[in-house]
């Protein structure tokens, strides 16, 4: 999985870990920065909807 580019797709996006978070349902920030760090295990239908907000194909994004 390519968190490299996860967060470059954000930033070029707009979008901020807040953002990103409020749209995954997480109360705060902390828990999308985990996923985007790597520090939690992203599940598929995670990569699958963050795919859907950024608009852009789950293998282009993550592999």
């Amino acid at each position: 999985m390519n968190l490299a580019k996860l967060k470059k797709l954000r930033v070029e996006k707009g979008f901020t870990q807040q953002e990103m978070a409020e749209k995954l349902g997480y109360k705060g920030k902390s828990g999308y920065c985990q996923l985007e760090n790597g520090t939690v295990k992203m599940t598929l239908e995670q990569a699958k909807k963050i795919a859907e907000i950024l608009g852009d194909d789950i293998e282009k994004i993550f592999f």
